[in-house]
């Protein structure tokens, strides 16, 4: 036990590269200018209604927000502009993503970790967590019910920091998702895109890891408040480090990546100041790396094994200031995606689908090895906090396609370049919907006859033959070779794409 400690403790001290992150301060300063925010946020108390509406004909212009101007919407409570806010966020997201919906599942691949994050059920000094990491064999196990039972194509791996998943293990266990194959009704059945929810790690090792063709890399600042980030992460830890965390999308950029994912855990301090924060970060990465963040996530703190969330009461985000974030960063930054998690409920999930959202996980499980076992219920020592939307990806898809919403399986663009620079340029001019709109199409009849149930083949098949129509009459010079692929999918043919 001695020497595991000493050994923890080695790896530890070896993590952090001080030279990788001066590099990228200016006056020996990071990007987040505490004071300015505050500033920022004061002086937009009172938005006048025109000067919000000038705001939101920028943001329908598929322009970034200013962050003075990201203020002046924090403070609208005005019930008509708000309506107008929420108009304006329905038309950006059909204007650059249309009517499509990304799921995902979250793979859980090992909860050791040697952080102590005050809010989380992995922190080290819990000593009630169960702790295992996945060896190869269990990692395929699992990726076989996701894709070959379930139908996802897309996954997000989750790591603790530790150093039983560091990053060979990550690398490895990327290989072992891609190499799985299982056969389904009419074809077969893959994960096609494998993003990562991971540590913060130096420029040496991700590099190492862009070449084992991982996706996004996400990592979450969890707040920005730095007291409040010194509060919550011990800082005889790695996460304890503000701007080693604050600055690995830098380095992600830096190593290759063209994606990369940033969020916040919502409820740990102030969320205005948090939205602030996200918008500095996302100008930051574009104006200093030429691209902005992919992906913007917003979890709000869960219950979870030995945390005691009393403490964290004071910031807790009500449902509709919770609404009110994800429509102000939609209109912030128009052309990112945004993701919503199984920590909220499916109503939520419903509700935030009208303010911008474009992407959700779905048929979750979040314990270690949890997509193995039979039904069962939610257990604290084994999770890192507690689901709010359990329901199947069957289930979530008939809801959606209810709505309107077509579930995109599509990774094309991925595989065909149109990603970093190149997609946020095209989702600026509109002109990625069109692809994506096609290839959404394509997926989403490959998953309808391969996994769907026959309820909710009665609800996709009458919106496939309306989308088909649309198509038709939008895109003539497309829509041969749209209705030579959608051809071969009914015949049998798996994984084509525009």
């Amino acid at each position: 036990m001695l020497s595991d400690l000493n050994e923890n403790k080695s790896w530890i001290d070896r993590r952090i590269k001080q030279d990788e992150i001066d590099k990228y301060l200016v006056d020996g300063k990071d990007f987040i200018p505490e004071q300015e925010i505050w500033d920022q946020l004061n002086r937009n108390q009172h938005p006048e209604k025109q000067q919000v509406r000038d705001i939101l004909k920028k943001s329908m212009a598929i322009q970034n927000l200013t962050p003075d101007e990201v203020a002046a919407l924090i403070h609208v409570t005005d019930p008509e502009l708000l309506q107008e806010m929420k108009d304006a966020a329905l038309k950006i997201k059909k204007m650059v993503y249309d009517n499509r919906i990304v799921t995902f599942a979250p793979l859980y691949l090992g909860n050791y970790c040697v952080n102590n994050c005050t809010y989380c059920g992995f922190k080290s000094v819990n000593g009630e967590a169960q702790r295992k990491v996945l060896n190869m064999d269990e990692i395929r196990k699992e990726v076989e019910i996701l894709a070959g039972q379930i139908g996802h194509k897309r996954v997000i791996a989750v790591y603790g920091e530790h150093p039983k998943n560091d990053i060979d293990y990550i690398i490895e266990s990327i290989k072992a998702i891609y190499s799985v194959k299982v056969p389904t009704k009419h074809g077969f059945g893959n994960i096609r895109r494998v993003n990562a929810n991971a540590p913060a790690f130096s420029i040496e090792d991700l590099k190492k890891l862009y070449t084992v063709g991982l996706g996004t890399y996400q990592v979450f600042q969890e707040t920005y408040h730095r007291p409040t980030y010194e509060r919550v992460h011990p800082a005889n830890t790695i996460k304890g480090n503000y701007q080693w965390r604050l600055y690995c999308m830098h380095r992600a950029l830096e190593a290759g990546f063209d994606d990369v994912g940033i969020g916040v855990l919502f409820g740990l301090f102030d969320w205005k100041f948090e939205v602030m924060s996200l918008v500095h970060h996302a100008a930051e990465l574009e104006n200093k790396l030429g691209i902005g963040p992919h992906t913007i996530s917003f979890p709000r703190i869960e219950p979870a094994l030995n945390a005691d969330l009393a403490r964290f009461d004071k910031y807790r985000v009500s449902d509709q200031d919770f609404l009110k974030l994800i429509l102000v960063l939609r209109l912030a930054v128009p052309f990112t995606g945004l993701i919503i998690t199984c920590r909220e409920s499916a109503a939520m999930k419903s509700e935030a689908l009208y303010l911008g959202v474009t992407q959700t996980d779905a048929s979750s499980k979040i314990d270690i090895g949890g997509y193995q076992l039979a039904a069962h219920e939610q257990e604290e020592d084994k999770q890192q906090f507690i689901l709010g939307d359990t329901r199947t990806l069957d289930e979530l898809i008939r809801d959606f396609a209810q709505k309107g919403h077509i579930t995109s399986f599509c990774t094309a663009g991925y595989r065909c370049g149109r990603t970093g620079k190149c997609i946020m340029d095209l989702l600026r001019s509109g002109q990625e919907g069109k692809f994506c709109k096609l290839n959404a199409v394509l997926t989403f009849k490959e998953w309808i006859d391969d996994f769907a149930s026959e309820e909710t083949k009665k609800v996709a098949e009458p919106l496939l033959e309306k989308e088909i129509g649309e198509i038709q009459e939008r895109m003539p010079n497309l829509y041969p070779k749209f209705k030579e692929l959608y051809d071969r999918i009914v015949r049998g043919e798996r994984d084509l794409y525009i």
